[in-house]
């Protein structure tokens, strides 16, 4: 129950004795009552008493269930309600012009897009006609690895003014580039160049095909018309055997409520090398059905003068039944030769100010001068050079942090959220969220407790693109201070996920990383050092923070004092060896084997842990009262009563607290003859008893180091750095592994059918945590502190070369990485926070 809930409860019993029914004493009765009169008169008085003491207990259970139902209802609502503090987000996206439009678009190889609820939608998709497979184009849109490609990703993003990306198809080497350019006064003007080269000299003059959309995101509404190519020409002295170059479009005139009137025109760097253009202008029901649009309208067509035959779109295509015939999803068409350019010129009509227009010298010329800023300000920021690093090993680290911030998107829309008290699923409401992704070919939508890793980097770029996303994730709290963890807002992102991971349920909830952010930004800072701006974002922010730690504190406290544990588990479970903790971030890693809530985790606990210092911390920064904050802190960081709560004696190391067994597998039973063979189940082989869950050794045992509350002079932190290094636990010369080879789920499946996950694989993320622990430890006086030293070198050291070494030899930086081999495996890119490798290398802790 929740603290609104226990303060109606209290006011309910405060009611009841103020309005407690008089108890009539003997010498209350009347005097009359002696005489036989007045007892006739008390008979019928007391008959009609029975009867309205009737009617009275009927309206009182009436009233009752009444009550009980609209309560119910109540907490219904509760979980799609939203917090009615001020919102943290600016009012509108035109406060911030420099950002309104942007590569926001990361689940795409490459589009734009506006920040807006109802965007603009510009979009690429390609492909090589003389190469296509019958029947299969392979038309390129969606960021996806089973594309294969060799390599995509932004080599340099500013987040702000440019963006240049380099994907590397099989024959092909694509460069995608745009400038955004502020002017008038609906977000100004921006252009996009796609440049085509071969791979191999052979392919010189080969055909490939490109097609440039411009779409209206989910329920937008505005006008797109597209204007043909031949229509703005004059066809003098133009050979007629060459009209098949004029079929496309020379622009797109637009207009909607939020960009005002639009133009937005396609340019041709050499018009020779044009072998074939087209457009297709029709309706599409929204952006995730774009592709399948494009492929509809895809015809095989004759040239009646040249005989050539082109894969071609159809040009005007309604369905016959559409009266109206105003198109929302327009595309335009170049086939060309090897090597190949095409510029996009987006133009507000309300930049009247504007000196020439975005393209050929002059977007040459811009770009050089972003990209030269850029460089400089990268330096300047994390001194990559200063530390010595090579010029490859400086390109891998710009191209890192450029894939994070250009796989920043913008969505909308409302999450699927469901709590106890809800039978069904229910829409949250409609929201923006401007958040940074985890893969854009993956997981291209926002994770809440990735963010928190996303922001260590870019805070450290744009404090501004920082406070910005977490301002976004703070608006979407409930009215409980509860934050949906995944958010999956629109058609797109909705598209891309399956229908059983889409429901969020309110008593989970991701850990709080975004303290992790605020602490670093404003560690250390003297106050007369903070902006007014960040004050004041501080201050906009702080009732939110109140309520998201409130959350944390009442809806996951644990059996007794300073005790935690993640709801969420599956306590029915029979195909699981050991059920997901999904909300902890951590999914299939081992914890108590049988899920009730007796259980300690020890990483929850040190998440609020470091969430009462940081509240405590900004409360002084703001002029709070932070005092409660600052008590939890002390009370929860005291060694003494982390030692009593979760050091194991026996095995010497932090602990899960639960009902455990350390003898399950899973079994297949027996089937009759003829019939599948059934899924394997859950085997208990040793009944489970509370205890420690000290038979498993790996990152969530590592987490009272990783937070820094332990002193520096603590026998158990000379424990934990012992450990550490031993090869037979977590140690490998590429990074620690999730899961010590000695624990029983050591990369042992959850299921027969889910491979593991957190039980062995190399994590960039908590390998981040443990080295800024160390090189905390390493600077504070003790008797660990030479062996801190010593750990934080080589464990630096060897996260860096085994990171470096997998993007060489794969072109990708990975989910995971193979604690045996090092080898990158799960999904790729997966520039969210593995990206924190540029950290390491700046050796960025604060």
């Amino acid at each position: 129950m929740t603290g609104g809930n226990k303060k109606l409860h209290v006011a309910g019993a405060s009611d009841v004795k103020k309005n407690k029914p008089k108890v009539l004493k003997s010498s209350d009765q009347s005097p009359h009552s002696k005489n036989g009169a007045s007892s006739k008169s008390n008979v019928a008085t007391t008959k009609n008493h029975k009867i309205g003491s009737l009617y009275s207990g009927v309206g009182v259970v009436t009233i009752s269930i009444v009550s009980w139902f609209v309560y119910q209802g109540y907490l219904e609502t509760r979980v799609n309600s939203p917090l009615t503090e001020n919102k943290v987000v600016f009012p509108t996206s035109h406060d911030f012009p420099e950002r309104y439009w942007g590569s926001f678009r990361p689940g795409v190889y490459f589009g734009m897009k506006s920040r807006d609820a109802h965007s603009l939608l510009a979009g690429l998709m390609w492909f090589m006609p003389d190469i296509a497979a019958a029947g299969n184009l392979n038309l390129r849109h969606l960021c996806d690895q089973g594309d294969n490609l060799e390599q995509y990703g932004w080599r340099e993003h500013d987040g702000r003014n440019f963006g240049v990306q380099v994907i590397i198809d099989k024959f092909i080497q694509l460069e995608t580039s745009f400038i955004t350019k502020l002017g008038g006064n609906h977000g100004g003007d921006w252009t996009a160049r796609i440049h085509v080269e071969p791979r191999m000299k052979e392919l010189v003059g080969q055909q490939v095909t490109l097609f440039f959309y411009l779409t209206l995101d989910d329920n937008g509404k505005g006008l797109l018309q597209p204007i043909r190519m031949i229509d703005n020409m004059d066809m003098t002295g133009i050979d007629t055997n060459q009209s098949a170059k004029f079929l496309g479009l020379s622009a797109v005139h637009g207009h909607t409520e939020r960009l005002g009137d639009f133009r937005v025109s396609f340019h041709h760097s050499d018009q020779n090398s044009i072998v074939h253009t087209a457009f297709l202008s029709t309706t599409v029901a929204s952006p995730n059905l774009v592709k399948d649009a494009l492929q509809s309208g895809l015809r095989l067509m004759e040239d009646k003068r040249t005989k050539e035959r082109h894969i071609s779109l159809a040009g005007v295509l309604f369905p016959k039944e559409d009266t109206l015939k105003q198109p929302n999803f327009v595309v335009h068409q170049v086939t060309g030769k090897l090597p190949l350019q095409l510029e996009v010129v987006y133009e507000s009509n309300s930049f009247a100010e504007r000196e020439t227009m975005l393209r050929g010298e002059t977007y040459d010329t811009l770009l050089q001068k972003y990209r030269k800023e850029f460089r400089n300000q990268f330096e300047s920021k994390f001194h990559l050079q200063k530390k010595g690093f090579s010029d490859e090993e400086q390109d891998f680290a710009v191209s890192a942090m450029s894939n994070l911030i250009g796989g920043i998107g913008y969505f909308y829309g409302s999450s699927k959220v469901q709590s106890v008290h809800n039978k069904e699923p229910v829409p949250y409401w409609n929201a923006p969220l401007y958040t940074a992704v985890p893969s854009r070919s993956f997981f291209p939508r926002g994770f809440l407790w990735d963010e928190g890793f996303h922001n260590l980097i870019i805070s450290q770029w744009d404090r501004e693109i920082s406070f910005d996303i977490m301002a976004h994730w703070f608006d979407l709290m409930n009215v409980e201070g509860w934050i949906p963890r995944e958010q999956i807002l629109g058609s797109e992102a909705r598209a891309r996920v399956p229908d059983e991971f889409v429901v969020q349920r309110n008593n989970q909830g991701n850990p709080p990383t975004f303290f992790l952010v605020l602490d670093a930004m404003f560690k250390n800072r003297p106050v007369r050092d903070i902006s007014t701006l960040e004050l004041e974002q501080l201050n906009d922010m702080w009732p939110r923070l109140v309520s998201w730690y409130n959350w944390f504190n009442t809806s996951l406290h644990g059996p007794e004092p300073g005790s935690y544990y993640w709801r969420g588990r599956d306590t029915a479970s029979v195909r699981e060896l050991n059920p997901k903790s999904l909300s902890s971030g951590l999914d299939d890693y081992p914890r108590a084997s049988h899920p009730t809530p007796d259980e300690r985790h020890l990483d929850l606990r040190c998440w609020i842990t470091l969430a009462a210092k940081v509240m405590a911390s900004i409360a002084d920064i703001i002029g709070r009262d932070g005092r409660k904050y600052h008590e939890a802190f002390v009370f929860l960081s005291d060694n003494k009563l982390l030692n009593a709560q979760h050091w194991s004696p026996t095995a010497k190391r932090y602990a899960d607290f639960g009902l455990h067994s350390s003898n399950v597998t899973l079994r297949r039973p027996k089937s009759n003859p003829g019939q599948p063979k059934p899924d394997k189940i859950r085997v208990v082989l040793e009944e489970p008893t509370l205890r420690y869950v000290d038979d498993t050794f790996g990152y969530v045992n590592l987490f009272p180091l990783i937070i820094e509350i332990l002193q520096p002079d603590s026998p158990q932190l000379g424990q934990l750095l012992l450990d550490l290094r031993s090869p037979n636990l977590l140690w490998t010369k590429y990074g620690l592994r999730s899961l010590s080879k000695t624990s029983p789920l050591y990369n042992k499946r959850n299921t027969e059918h889910d491979p593991p996950y957190w039980r062995g694989p190399i994590w960039i993320n908590v390998n981040y945590l443990v080295v800024r622990a160390l090189h905390h430890y390493s600077t504070v006086e003790g008797p660990h502190q030479t062996r801190a030293t010593l750990l934080y070198n080589e464990l630096r050291e060897n996260l860096i070369a085994n990171i470096f070494r997998e993007y060489k030899r794969t072109g990708y930086i990975w989910e995971q990485y193979n604690d045996a081999s090092g080898a990158g495996q799960g999904c790729r890119p997966f520039t969210g926070w593995s990206t924190l490798v540029l950290l390491l290398m700046s050796e960025t802790y604060a």
